[in-house]
């Protein structure tokens, strides 16, 4: 049975940071690309960031370009959220998912294949 299990959120003042992790189980996570997405009260799942399988090729939404950072390590079977300069925008549950592929530049929550239960994320003014 596959699991994500995220964890690291809280309440952070604005323009602080925080790291979220994401462990993978009951997969072969070196074969699949995983993406970080968020969800706000009243709204839909969010585009946050994707990272290859390798770790090499990652993209993001332009909202949190070049202030978030998505990283992961293989042989611990775990994905990371780095996030910094936090404002209030930011605030929202956020999800990693998985999908059965190697590379994917996809923002639709549809094509991912596998998803965590989410941890919120508030950042307080």
């Amino acid at each position: 049975q596959v699991q994500l299990l995220e964890s690291g959120g809280g309440l952070v003042q604005a323009g602080g940071s925080v790291r979220l992790s994401c462990a993978a189980s009951g997969l072969t996570f070196s074969q699949h690309a995983t993406g970080w997405f968020r969800q706000a009260p009243g709204k839909e799942h969010e585009f946050v960031g994707n990272i290859d399988w390798s770790g090499t090729a990652k993209y993001y939404s332009d909202s949190v370009k070049g202030r978030f950072t998505i990283s992961r390590d293989n042989a611990k079977k775990i994905v990371y959220l780095q996030m910094n300069s936090l404002n209030v925008e930011d605030t929202a549950i956020y999800l990693c998912a998985a999908r059965r592929a190697y590379v994917t530049t996809s923002q639709d929550a549809r094509d991912y294949d596998y998803w965590g239960q989410g941890t919120q994320v508030t950042v307080s003014s």
